[in-house]
């Protein structure tokens, strides 16, 4: 993330042309997803896979010719990369700062309508994933718990020593020299308040995916909380 002080801490004579730019590139990053295809896109990545062409044109419910210029535009906007295989190409998002991104504007979009009470199927609020770490109604309760219990700084930026304690306690390794945030509070959309992002979120997902807690249902972001996974829920999870 970048720091506005910083940025604008430079001679006199550089600040317009550094604010100028700044502001152009935000543009064009809401100009690339600016268009209700490509948004269907980067939701369907949103599952942390890599999706060929011909999957994504379905997504999103466009002719294969007509993905492609989508797909060559949000590549172009750094938005998602392009992995080839042997004949292969595949599709999947830039990486955490994009999937952030585009979560954060499922919240920010949802607040802005009034949606019916069904609007998305109970499963997937209950549990999904949210590009590499957990989302919908048990992650924003987890969450909430591990906030209640002093296991994260006020702001969500990181564990506190209680909670790197706790984590390890409950086996979950945490990489101490991540590039990425180490935790992070990341808006749930359809709870409409945060769930655990970042590093240790990602660290989450994929203990409770290795302890059966959790079953991923193939090709969706759907995941399965097991019976075995609401009992660690309570027991870990609840006051």
């Amino acid at each position: 993330m970048y720091d506005v002080h910083v940025i604008f801490d430079n001679r006199p004579g550089e600040q317009g042309e550094i604010a100028a730019a700044l502001e152009q590139a935000i543009a064009a990053v809401a100009a690339t997803m600016a268009d209700p295809s490509r948004v269907k896109m980067l939701c369907a990545l949103m599952d942390g896979r890599a999706w060929t062409a011909t999957e994504l044109s379905v997504a999103a419910d466009v002719a294969p010719s007509t993905a492609s210029g989508h797909l060559a535009r949000l590549v172009e906007g750094k938005l998602i990369t392009c992995l080839s295989q042997g004949r292969h190409r595949y599709y999947r998002l830039a990486g955490h700062d994009v999937a952030a991104l585009v979560e954060q504007m499922m919240g920010l979009s949802w607040s802005r309508i009034t949606p019916p009470e069904t609007s998305a199927p109970k499963a997937l609020r209950e549990a999904r994933t949210c590009y590499d770490h957990l989302a919908g109604t048990v992650a924003v309760h987890i969450y909430e718990f591990m906030q209640a219990e002093g296991w994260l700084e006020a702001d969500g930026s990181a564990l506190t020593l209680h909670g790197r304690e706790q984590f390890l306690k409950l086996g979950i390794p945490l990489n101490p020299n991540t590039r990425r945030k180490a935790c992070c509070a990341c808006l749930d959309w359809s709870e409409r308040r945060f769930h655990l992002g970042g590093e240790a979120g990602a660290a989450l997902l994929i203990h409770m995916g290795s302890k059966g807690w959790i079953q991923r249902v193939a090709g969706y972001r759907e995941v399965v909380v097991t019976a075995s996974g609401k009992s660690a829920v309570r027991k870990h999870f609840s006051r």
